[in-house]
C-alpha cells in the first residue's frame, strides 16, 4: 500500500491585486505626465516597478 502525501496551497490573489490596481494607476500618472512617446514607454517601465520606488522614497525620507 502507497501513502501519498499531498500539499495543499491555498492561493489569495490580493497581492497580485493590490500590485495591479497599482500597475495601472502607476502607468496612468505617468503616461498623463509623458510629453512625448519615449517618455510615455518610460513611464510604463516605471509603473512595473513602482514598489521599489515607494521603497526608496520611503527610505530616503526615514533618513536610512
Amino acid at each position: 500500500m502507497s501513502t501519498m502525501n499531498h500539499k495543499i496551497q491555498k492561493n489569495h490573489g490580493t497581492p497580485s491585486c493590490l500590485y495591479g490596481l497599482g500597475f495601472v494607476g502607476a502607468a496612468v500618472y505617468f503616461i498623463t505626465q509623458a510629453t512625448s512617446f519615449w517618455a510615455g514607454v518610460l513611464g510604463v517601465l516605471k509603473a512595473l516597478v513602482w514598489p521599489a520606488f515607494l521603497v526608496f522614497e520611503g527610505f530616503k525620507h526615514l533618513g536610512l
